[in-house]
């Protein structure tokens, strides 16, 4: 049975785009040669969304978190090697970053958060200014507060003093315009479940031409010079569909449809934001409430916050009973978690195409009944 009200599309969107069913369905019930199109389509599809041009820059893989794997393992990073990221960031970034602290003696660091000002790019300017900082990976915007980072200002700082710009975009894709011919950014990574209305088992990176990746996995067994034998040899400087795996055609499929419909829907997201800071405003006025995340940000379709006397598990069933599916807990972001000062996690309501504005009395009226319960 469908929720009453579904708000919990930072974590996954629902329903999918017109169109996106079927599309998977025919894909699953078609041979899989006559569904390798779907791989081409996504591919051109995904760079008009994100204006790229180079169409063999792009690696769609099975997922936003496998494509971070992917990139910052191929990332040429040596021990010492600085790699500074916000404070908000998924774990999908800071897990491959923790682990190249302990395999290659990287030195991760972070930049200051403080309501409202979600990166503190004074403290960026420094730190590029002292040197050894070597990638700023970051966030386009926190799952948790809905806060969006000043990726412009953030890249053009960058690039001002030679540091490349790693962009997860994973809240962003299909939710603001992100167009990497005029962004100073070098890598982009993406979800499909997300902002793009398409379904799970689906992502992907692009990087620029001028990104040097080191891709141990793009190795082909080759007749070597001598007597015929074989041997590993480096057969490409950019990883391929050998180093992801078989991609989910099916998923491919809807994905194609989801991005067709959005370009014809136009800003599909224009709505749900407004909706959310409506929310905002009334959560803010709301006693008995925290609310996390400054006036002055802008902001996704997403809002984090906490009943003041309500344990956040009591809290999503009183909020799964009156119909409201809101997704409560650490959102796998324990670092953005530190930083705002909820450890244990927080409720978090993201609003999508398909809501109303209905929907956002619905749950203010939610939330001012879990007060008065609490």
């Amino acid at each position: 049975m469908s929720p009453a009200i579904y708000v919990n599309n930072a974590g996954t969107s629902y329903p999918k785009a017109p169109g996106v069913v079927d599309a998977c369905g025919t894909a699953l019930a078609s041979a899989p040669e006559a569904s390798h199109g779907a791989l081409q389509d996504a591919h051109a599809e995904t760079c008009r969304l994100f204006g790229i041009e180079r169409a063999d820059r792009l690696l769609l893989t099975g997922s936003c978190t496998s494509a971070l794997s992917l990139l910052l393992h191929d990332l040429p990073l040596q021990a010492g090697d600085t790699v500074l990221t916000s404070a908000l960031e998924h774990h999908a970034l800071a897990g491959p970053l923790q682990r190249l602290q302990l395999t290659r003696g990287i030195v991760h660091e972070l930049a200051p958060y403080t309501p409202g000002e979600p990166l503190d790019l004074d403290f960026v300017r420094r730190r590029v200014r002292e040197g050894g900082v070597r990638l700023i990976a970051v966030t386009t915007a926190s799952n948790v507060t809905g806060e969006l980072l000043p990726v412009e200002e953030l890249g053009r700082l960058a690039h001002e003093h030679g540091v490349p710009v790693l962009l997860d975009a994973a809240q962003t894709a299909g939710v603001v315009p992100i167009d990497v011919r005029s962004l100073p950014v070098d890598m982009l990574v993406f979800a499909a479940h997300k902002g793009p209305l398409a379904p799970h088992g689906i992502g992907g990176l692009w990087a620029a031409p001028h990104v040097e990746l080191v891709s141990p996995a793009a190795v082909c067994e080759l007749p070597s010079a001598d007597a015929g034998a074989t041997a590993a040899v480096r057969c490409a400087d950019f990883p391929g569909a050998c180093d992801v795996g078989s991609i989910n055609l099916s998923a491919a499929a809807g994905l194609v449809a989801a991005l067709r419909w959005r370009a014809q829907a136009g800003a599909v997201y224009d709505a749900p934001r407004a909706w959310a800071l409506r929310l905002r405003q009334r959560l803010r006025e709301q006693p008995g409430v925290t609310l996390f995340g400054g006036d002055a940000a802008d902001y996704t379709a997403a809002v984090s916050f906490l009943i003041d006397k309500l344990p956040i598990a009591q809290a999503e069933a009183f909020f799964a009973a009156r119909g409201v599916t809101l997704r409560a807990g650490q959102h796998c972001a324990p670092l953005a978690l530190q930083a705002i000062g909820a450890p244990e996690g927080t409720l978090r309501v993201s609003f999508g195409p398909f809501n109303r504005e209905s929907d956002v009395d619905a749950v203010a009226a939610a939330v001012a009944a879990a007060v008065a319960r609490g």
